[in-house]
């Protein structure tokens, strides 16, 4: 048997299908690193059966999927068939030729197959562990294999001799014996509950059958005793119908006499609330009045505070504007300047009158002398085209120049009148922005925020005041509270009736109540009364004090400074004064321990105490005090009545400084509202303002725009007209030099005509400006005057305006003053009378509170004679209940007697009425032993025979099942056993045989060395495990840790192949297992491959080439840039003499 093929599809970086035929003997795999020669030992290792993603290494199992790589892209599946030549028959089929086939899928899917035959993994295990091929796959020594194998734990090194053994069958026979066992012990146990449940069932039955025999003298036993036990119950019945007859009229006349007792008590308290009635609506009326004096005076308070506030608001403050007189004066001097102006303006006007007149005179000359001129000029041929052009371009400049002259005339009014138009915008913003000066936020805003600060502050009062007013609400809630539970949880006496705890006659200072409760001892849980108005065993239970009447008095000793005797220091009701002076006469009260000690050692008569508890005695002290006694409760509750009747009065008090408060807060708040109103008005009429503002700015910036655009076309006008001007005087000039080939007609008349029209009309143009000049300065000098008037005007007003608010600020400065003077009377007023009202209502509440303990005295008298009277009732209605519950138990009786007994009631006390020697108690023993006798007995079935018998032969059919199933158990035991004497015989042959080659191949591979294998457990030859000693030559160490790695290499390939020897395997596998060799011990191991070759197949992963040159064919592995895997195979024929030769194999393929 050998393997004949492997072929790949997908396998890693197999992506394309590739088949390595494989022969007999020694076929290397060669190739460069990382070129995939490994993955054909994992392809072999997954086909057959590898199930460990890190033994293929890998992360996880899809990983063995070709992933893609260049431009190839990721499959889908991987697929290994091995194809085995089994023509020995060593595998138990019967084919020659055996193919496996593995298929995995991208989702995880598996598949198996046996020659093309679906199959199970299991399967393909059992048809390999008969070669000795198992899951440690240790024919298949991979990279890393060997140190594992070296590294591992002894029972993992086991494995690989029961591998070889063929041991792994049996064990998976084993396991499965073991599960059918683990199974079967489910059955078992459910048969044996069956069976002892039927067992339990059995006696029973048993039981009740032997029962059935006995009932019928029992019951008529218990039947006469139950007849004479009723004959008893009905005559004891009737006897206490009577008694509790008896008691209800007994009852009844006590409840009359008491009913009479609490009409007079009614009587009482009707008085008691008629004098408290009379007294209640006085006291609520001084009650109200103080509240609402209380209240007034707060508002007073309240009003004074705002009238000082307001009164120094409204104090004068100077005008905040420019002096009117000032303006006027500089209105009167700017009309002067102008009438200055005007003359001059008039003059300038007069002058340039006469000079038009001149220009008028002197055109028409100059027109007239240009007409001679011409007359002149057309009698002469117009010869002279070039004369005739140059006279046309100089009329044309002419005309130009007069055009020009009259838009730089235009340009200057213009200007002037946008000039006078800036002014007059100017004048009209400065005063807006002084009517603004003059209306400021400012006073308003601090009016405003004045109130604003006065409401928040009374605000804030008024919140103090209802934080105060609730915490006090809160306060008296609790105190009520824990005054309910602490007298419902006060210590009750231990006596009913008219008593009294003693702790309600008692009143101690705080510092000294500790120390009372400790002195008084037992007696601070005393009650107060008569004890012989009561019973001895209920006087028992507690200390009783009678009252009594005594003076103040203590032992005649002359106590240190620092004592003093605790008497004076507890206030005593005189009613028991003579007992309690007795009791405390001896005390003293003491600041500590050691000076209490001090005083009782002077004098042994003194008892002392200290204000945390402690009592010292002559021989001995007291530390601390035990439960909470009813003196410490009564002490806790007047506290907290005293802390509620501060906080009550406080509130009470708060109440009118509440309503007054709020009163003000509300003042503050209308007048707040007020002035945000006055604030927003003037904040809009401020807005309007602003608005009208910056429309003036907006209009005087575009005027002052207008104005430097005027300004610039004025000198743009005037250049014009230098240029038009400089081009006559050359044309002129042309003319002058023109050279008449004729006599040309005299122009000297004509020159001189046009020269003086000219300096003329440059005498108009400077006219002319002048008075435009002056003009301007008559309108900015008349614009000037007229903005003073008015601002003078305006300041005028606004000065008037001041004056006006001025006078009215004192007003109201005046007015506060005296609303704060007259708030001021009032309060003192206010103050006296509520002074009286606070004393008027004073009285009247302590009157209220003389009438209220009246009222509620005579009501608690009320209550107790009521509830007396309820008791009463109670107590009657009771005992007419006894009767009639007597009545209806014996007619019930007497009903259900009859019912249990089948005999009339009037027959049973007939007929068994109990004689005078009726001895009870000896009946009733008689009818409960007869009641047991049959409870004994069980319930009787008259059917207990048949279900006896049926349950009965189920018993013996699970009896018989449960026998068959633990023989069954016994024989897979015996299976078990054999099993375990089958591996032991197994693992035993192959161990003796193993341990006996591994010395040998251990010298083989080191020569002049000692290895050998030892047991961990000789004893326990089914779970032993295998250590490993190895010496090298040369060496003294035995432990595995301290060779290197070549001899770790070494070693654990002498164990491997010492199983190979005492094991033989159609084929091994190795890979790479002499990387860490030298030429030396690689020549020892091919020695070894060499005896190998003989009896199995060896496909060797190598890139030694003596390796190489040992081997029958020769698979070369190589992987381009595209990551795929490729094989060549080589034949490799070898003489004797020659050495090796390479042959190509035809079949190799990929």
């Amino acid at each position: 048997m050998y393997l004949k093929s492997l072929t790949l599809k997908g396998f890693k970086s197999f992506a394309s299908a590739t088949s390595l035929k494989f022969e007999p003997g020694i076929c290397a795999v060669v190739g460069p690193n990382g070129s995939g020669k490994s993955n054909v030992v994992d392809a072999l290792a997954w086909v057959m059966g590898e199930q460990g993603a890190k033994t293929l290494r890998g992360g996880k199992m899809e990983d063995v999927i070709f992933a893609g790589a260049g431009q190839r892209k990721p499959l889908g599946r991987a697929e290994v068939t091995l194809t085995i030549d089994n023509a020995d028959g060593a595998l138990p089929i019967e084919y020659s030729e055996v193919s496996v086939t593995r298929r995995m899928f991208r989702d995880g899917a598996s598949e198996y197959e046996i020659n093309g035959q679906r199959a199970r993994l299991m399967d393909i295990q059992e048809l390999l562990s008969d070669s000795g091929i198992g899951r440690e796959m240790h024919v298949i020594v991979g990279q890393g294999r060997l140190a594992q194998i070296l590294e591992s734990r002894p029972e993992d090194r086991r494995a690989f001799i029961e591998e070889a053994a063929g041991v792994l069958k049996h064990k998976r026979r084993k396991e499965k014996a073991q599960r059918k066992l683990t199974g079967m012990q489910a059955n078992l146990d459910r048969l044996q509950d069956l069976t002892e449940e039927l067992k339990k069932q059995l006696k029973p039955l048993a039981r009740q059958a032997k029962a059935a025999k006995r009932a019928a003298t029992v019951q008529a036993d218990l039947r006469e005793s139950r007849l004479r036990l009723a004959g008893h119950t009905l005559s004891q019945l009737h006897l206490a119908h009577e008694t509790h007859a008896q008691a209800f009229s007994q009852a009844s006349e006590l409840h009359g006499s008491l009913q009479h007792d609490f009409q007079v008590a009614q009587e009482s308290l009707q008085e008691a609330e008629a004098a408290l009635s009379r007294t209640q609506p006085e006291a609520q009326a001084a009650q109200r009045l103080w509240f609402d004096l209380s209240a007034l005076s707060e508002r007073i308070a309240a009003t004074s505070r705002v009238a000082n506030e307001r009164a120094e608001h409204f104090q004068p403050t100077p005008f905040p504007g420019e002096d009117p007189a000032s303006l006027l004066s500089r209105a009167e001097h700017a009309e002067a300047e102008l009438g200055q102006l005007s003359t001059a303006a008039e003059i300038a006007a007069e002058r340039l009158d006469s000079i038009r007149e001149e220009v008028e005179e002197r055109a028409e000359a100059a027109a007239e002398a240009e007409r001679e001129h011409m007359a002149q000029v057309r009698a002469i041929a117009d010869h002279r085209e070039g004369v005739v052009r140059l006279l046309a371009a100089q009329e044309s400049t002419e005309q130009q120049l007069q055009a020009a002259l009259a838009e730089s005339q235009r340009l200057h009014e213009h200007l002037a009148e946008q000039r006078r138009q800036l002014h007059a915008a100017s004048e009209e913003l400065e005063l807006s922005q002084r009517d603004a000066q003059q209306h400021s936020l400012e006073p308003l805003q601090e009016a405003a925020d004045a109130s604003a600060v006065e409401a928040a502050a009374a605000e804030e009062r008024l919140e103090q005041l209802r934080d105060r007013r609730g915490a006090l609400e809160r306060t008296i809630s609790k105190l009520e509270s824990r005054i309910e539970t602490l007298e419902a949880n006060a210590p009750k006496p231990g006596v009913e009736g008219d008593f009294a705890p003693l702790a309600k006659f008692l009143r101690a200072q705080p510092e000294a109540q500790v120390a009372l409760s400790a002195a008084l001892g037992a007696f601070a849980q005393a009650v107060v009364g008569d004890p012989s108005a009561h019973s001895w065993e209920d006087v028992a239970r507690t200390v009783v004090v009678e009252q009594g009447q005594g003076e103040a008095w203590s032992l005649d000793v002359d106590l240190p400074p620092y004592a003093s005797w605790l008497t004076d220091h507890v206030q005593v009701d005189g009613s028991v004064s003579l007992a309690v002076y007795r009791l405390l006469a001896d005390v003293a009260l003491c600041p500590s321990t050691d000076k209490a000690q001090a005083l009782v050692a002077e004098d042994p008569r003194v008892r002392a105490v200290t204000n945390d508890g402690v009592l010292v005695g002559q021989g001995w002290i007291a530390l601390g005090r035990g439960e909470r006694t009813a003196l410490d409760v009564a002490a806790q509750v007047d506290q907290a009545r005293e802390e509620l009747a501060s906080a009550a009065e406080e509130l009470e008090s708060l109440s009118g400084v509440f309503a007054g408060a709020k009163q003000a807060a509300e003042e503050s708040r209308v007048a707040q509202a007020k002035a945000q109103v006055a604030l927003k008005e003037a904040a809009q009429r401020d807005r309007a303002l602003q608005q009208q503002q910056e429309q003036l700015s907006s209009r005087q910036q575009v005027l002052q725009q207008q104005v430097e655009r005027t300004q610039q076309q004025v000198v743009a006008a005037e250049e014009r007209m230098k240029d038009l001007e400089a081009q006559k005087a050359a044309t002129a000039d042309r003319l002058s030099r023109v050279e008449d080939v004729e006599d040309e007609p005299s122009t000297e008349a004509r020159d001189e005509a046009s020269a003086a029209l000219a300096q003329i009309r440059a005498m108009e143009m400077e006219a002319r400006l002048n008075v435009r000049g002056a003009q301007d300065r008559v309108e900015q000098a008349k614009a000037s005057a007229a903005g003073l008037r008015r601002k003078a005007s305006f300041a005028q007003q606004a000065k008037q305006q001041h004056e006006r608010e001025q006078h009215k600020r004192a007003q109201r400065a005046q007015l506060a003053k005296t609303v704060a003077d007259l708030a001021a009377e009032i309060a003192q007023r206010t103050a006296k009378a509520l002074e009286k009202a606070a004393n008027k209502r004073s009285e009247l509440q302590q009157l209220l509170e003389v009438h209220k303990a009246a009222e509620q005295k005579a009501r608690r008298d009320v209550e107790a004679i009521r509830q007396r009277v309820e008791r009463a009732a109670q107590q009657r209605h009771e005992a007419e209940l006894a009767v009639g519950q007597a009545r209806v138990r014996l007619e019930e009786a007497q009903l259900k007697l009859s019912e249990q007994t089948g005999v009339p009631a009037q027959n049973i006390i007939e007929d068994f009425a109990p004689e005078e020697d009726f001895d009870v108690e000896q009946e009733r023993a008689r009818l409960q032993q007869a009641e047991r006798d049959l409870r004994s007995l069980g319930k009787i079935n008259p059917l207990a025979l048949e279900e006896y018998k049926a349950l009965e032969e189920r018993y013996e059919f699970l009896s018989t099942q449960l026998a068959d199933v633990e023989q069954a158990r016994k024989d897979l035991r015996g299976v078990i056993h054999d099993v375990d004497a089958k591996i032991l015989q197994l693992f035993s042959d192959a161990w003796r045989d193993v341990e006996a080659e591994f010395p040998k191949v251990f010298a083989t591979l080191f020569p002049g060395g000692e290895g050998r294998l030892l047991l961990t457990d000789p004893e326990d030859m089914l779970s032993t495990g295998i250590e490993v000693e190895a010496r090298p030559p040369g060496k003294k160490v035995k432990r595995l840790s301290l060779l290197s790695g070549g001899e770790k290499s070494l070693t654990a390939l002498a164990m491997l192949v010492a199983i190979f020897r005492a094991r033989p395997s159609p084929f091994y596998v190795m890979d790479e297992v002499e990387a860490a060799l030298d030429d030396v011990n690689l020549r020892r191991l091919i020695a070894l491959f060499e005896e190998l070759r003989q009896d199995s197949q060896l496909i060797v992963i190598t890139h030694q080439k003596p390796t190489m040159d040992i081997a029958n064919v020769l698979y070369g592995v190589t992987m381009r840039g595209d990551g795929v895997t490729r094989v060549i195979s080589q034949r490799m024929s070898r003489a004797p003499e020659q050495g090796s030769s390479v042959t190509p194999l035809p079949d190799a393929s990929h």
